[in-house]
């Protein structure tokens, strides 16, 4: 019995559960690989282990964190600005970026877009209302004098699942989707789509940020050092993906089928990979100018953001320093 009780006593504590959040996106691919071979798991081991929570775009993540059911998420920049703003800057930091590119607006070949007057009465999609690439396409119109019906305007939008968009192109029900990768890789080769607008061209040297990873602040205020160990296995998986493009787009296509039982072929992979960038810098003054657009489009009230305290890059610059990588600003 004294032998019992002694085991007891000294039985190792159960491992902290981790709550990531992930897309089932190309965008979110080191989630993706790191979710596949483990790799977070054995950065967190033995204290800690990785619960993984798949969410189709960022403002459902930005409501699981706020409810407390994440941890860190891999989300991108128009949530993590709202979820920021909303908060009053307590709930959440940016700690690392992780892909840049990789978003796109396609149109349907039959439609009769050619040219950006040509979407004045058309029906364009988005995968949320408020997600990054909401944003963009509303701010995209706007630039080029198209309303939408609800502001007088003929141009209707609608925010739709990436994953239902594909049978709505099909059935001729949608016009034209701003949307990231895979899904606008996937809808040019599978629904009838064409690329009509690269967004890397909207920006200088074609990098923008896609994804970052963010963090709960209750969260990163108590475990430094496992958000710390999580970030050294990002990096080690962003330079791990910039080397290894073929396995890395393997890996992702398996993910991809087992979590939403869509099967990808890789000439889709393949050029939806050719319009990325994986990489651990968050891009900061490439935010702020998505910070400007919702604003300028009344997603975030009435006074202009204040995101002075909306990065901690201090434990990712800690990784990189101790990897002999330069650090981010």
């Amino acid at each position: 019995m004294l032998a019992l009780i002694d085991s007891m006593v000294h039985a190792a504590p159960e491992p902290l559960v981790v709550r990531v959040g992930h897309f089932p996106n190309i965008t979110h691919a080191q989630a993706l690989v790191g979710r596949a071979n483990g790799a977070f798991d054995q950065a967190l081991a033995p204290q800690a282990r990785v619960e993984w929570k798949a969410f189709n775009a960022g403002p459902s993540v930005i409501e699981a964190l706020f409810a407390g059911d994440l941890d860190i998420a891999y989300v991108g920049p128009n949530p993590t600005i709202t979820g920021y703003v909303r908060s009053h800057g307590e709930a959440l930091r940016v700690i690392a970026g992780a892909m840049s590119g990789g978003a796109s607006l396609v149109v349907r070949n039959d439609a009769g877009i050619n040219k950006p007057e040509d979407f004045h009465g058309k029906r364009v999609a988005s995968p949320q209302l408020g997600n990054t690439q909401d944003v963009a396409l509303r701010a995209w119109l706007a630039g080029h004098d198209l309303k939408l019906r609800e502001k007088g305007g003929d141009v209707s939008l609608n925010p739709i699942a990436n994953a239902d968009q594909v049978t709505l192109f099909l059935q001729k029900q949608l016009d034209a989707s701003w949307t990231p990768e895979p899904w606008a890789s996937r809808l040019i080769h599978q629904a009838n789509c064409r690329l009509f607008l690269d967004e890397r061209t909207l920006w200088p040297g074609g990098r923008f940020v896609t994804t970052n990873v963010i963090v709960s602040t209750k969260f990163l205020n108590s475990h430094r050092d496992l958000v710390k160990r999580f970030l050294e296995a990002h990096v080690a998986l962003t330079v791990w993906i910039n080397q290894h493009p073929g396995e890395t787009r393997s890996i992702i296509e398996a993910e991809i089928r087992e979590e939403t039982s869509a099967s990808l072929p890789d000439d889709v992979v393949r050029d939806a990979f050719s319009r990325l960038d994986a990489t651990y810098d968050p891009l900061r003054s490439t935010l702020r100018v998505s910070a400007q657009r919702a604003f300028d489009l009344g997603l975030l009230g009435r006074e202009r953001p204040e995101l002075s305290g909306l990065y901690d890059l201090s434990l990712l610059n800690a990784v990189l320093e101790a990897k002999g990588l330069k650090p981010v600003e």
